[in-house]
Order: structure tokens, then sequence, then C-alpha cells
């Protein structure tokens, strides 16, 4: 599912909902990729440290963790710079998945 955000200066954002099949498969690059450099690096750090004491197998748990919470947690931050959801379906998506409440 995927919901469209829009800032003050009409750059529209489509961002997916849920799980982050990208995340999953190649880590931190997605965050990385699209300009979100504090969570590429937070991923990043997170994955070297805990995947260096277990032989990978932290980093492939980070990864998975990561996976289920990164768009969430994108979409927050794009609506604390300023971002609102395009249309009335958006932001009932956005509520229904508790990202913002319902006095929006």
């Amino acid at each position: 599912m995927k919901v469209k955000l829009v800032n003050n200066g009409g750059v529209v954002k489509v961002v997916k909902v849920g799980f982050s099949w990208t995340t999953f498969f190649f880590g931190f690059f997605p965050a990385l990729f699209r300009g979100d450099l504090k969570w590429a690096l937070i991923m990043f750090i997170l994955e070297a440290v805990l995947g260096s004491f277990t032989l990978g197998i932290g980093a492939w748990i980070t990864g998975v963790i990561f996976s289920f919470k990164y768009n969430n947690i994108y979409i927050k931050e794009l609506i604390e710079k300023g971002y609102t959801p395009v249309s009335q379906e958006d932001k009932t998506i956005l509520q229904q998945e508790d990202i913002i409440t319902r006095a929006r």
C-alpha cells in the first residue's frame, strides 16, 4: 500500500506503508538512496557492529527488524519536515497504520 505526501513547495513523494522489501534485501542502501542519511548511518553502524560479533547473523537480524519499521520511520520524518497526505484516502491509511493521529 502506498501513500502520497506533499510539502509546501509542491514536491510529492510516494511512499510505501508497511514492510520494506528493499530494506530487507539491501539493508541500509534504500535509506541512503532516499537521502535519509541519518537512518542509513544508524542501520549501517548497527549492522556492522552486531554483524562483527556474530559472524553476520546480527546484521541479518537487524535488517529484518528494520524491514518492518523503516517505512514508518521514514513517513514520520517526512511529516515532521512538513509533508502532508495528498488525499483523504492517504490520510486514512496513515491513521489506520498509527503513523498519524486522528487529530491531524
